[in-house]
């Protein structure tokens, strides 16, 4: 498919690639409910996994997508914003920068680990933190798009996601 062909090039030495289930997962938001990937069948998503909040491209990144959820929308997607931060850290950012998606704490790495976004090492000696990441994945639960990016100060090629979406209509 046009979506799998077209951005190999992202993903050849990844553990998940465009065309393969996207492996489902239960994380607590910011809010403290569950979300469940399974509970976005019928919808596509936009999954960005992120090194850590209150950071000045963590910031940018988000704020973009929060300033470009209309877009999003008509695109019959819903944006899942995943770090390895607390649940409570996630809150406190969200209320900060008035998030309008959900945040979700992937604090013991699971989800992260099955996407395979996770660095060895960060900076400042940290293990563990989430690489900055995109993924779309279809209604259907197939991932269409994969972006897992060795540096953390680069941002997901949004463009390229937005094209993804708009080729996943009708």
């Amino acid at each position: 498919m046009f979506a799998a062909e077209f951005f190999y090039h992202f993903t050849k030495n990844m553990a998940l690639n465009p065309g393969d289930k996207a492996p489902d997962f239960t994380l607590r938001a910011s809010d403290k409910s569950q979300v469940h990937l399974k509970d976005f069948h019928g919808k596509n998503v936009v999954l960005l996994f992120f090194p850590l909040a209150f950071t000045g491209v963590c910031t940018k990144e988000l704020c973009f997508m929060r300033d470009s959820i209309a877009e999003y929308e008509q695109l019959d997607a819903q944006i899942l914003a995943i770090s390895v931060d607390s649940l409570y850290t996630l809150a406190k950012w969200k209320q900060e920068q008035q998030f309008n998606f959900p945040l979700l704490s992937d604090f013991n790495k699971s989800v992260s680990k099955k996407y395979d976004t996770l660095y060895k090492d960060f900076v400042f000696e940290m293990k563990g933190v989430s690489k900055r990441s995109a993924f779309v994945i279809d209604r259907d639960g197939i991932i269409r798009y994969a972006e897992v990016l060795e540096n953390a100060g680069e941002l997901p090629d949004f463009d390229a996601v937005r094209k993804v979406l708009k080729g996943l209509e009708g």
